[in-house]
């Protein structure tokens, strides 16, 4: 029998270390631009977030991209805050636990794409070059 006594979740460092590693590993074309986004992981979202987006339960957010889409942005705009991807821990190992079919570095891999792809304004196709979610 499997003794879990003294071990702990991964906490909000390491969900930290495998989103950067994550960001590491993108293709050129979108490693750079990828760099100046604001990386942020908490254990929830706010209540503020939560409210605005008109979630229920915290649990159903993973991830967040609070910014402009590079599709939409122009030389013109004033900037106020950074472009943030917020990850969130406990949903993202609440959905991990639930699966079980993924490890931890690959549902943060696919949050934090997900989010990116928000960024980026990337097309489906795009998605897929840097994200083989289903393989």
């Amino acid at each position: 029998m499997d003794d879990w006594l003294g071990r702990a979740a991964p906490d909000l460092e390491a969900i930290d270390r495998l989103a950067r590693s994550t960001l590491a590993e993108l293709p050129g074309p979108f490693a750079g631009p990828a760099q100046g986004i604001l990386l942020r992981v908490e254990d929830f979202p706010t209540d503020e977030m939560i409210e605005e987006l008109d979630v229920e339960n915290p649990f159903e957010l993973t991830g967040l991209y609070e910014g402009t889409p590079l599709t939409e942005k122009s030389v013109m705009d004033t900037v106020d805050r950074p472009d943030t991807i917020w990850l969130f821990r406990r949903p993202i190992l609440d959905e991990w636990a639930e699966r079980g079919d993924v490890t931890l570095g690959q549902l943060v891999a696919h949050v934090l794409i997900h989010e990116l792809a928000h960024h980026f304004g990337w097309t489906d196709e795009q998605i897929a070059e840097v994200d083989r979610w289903w393989e």
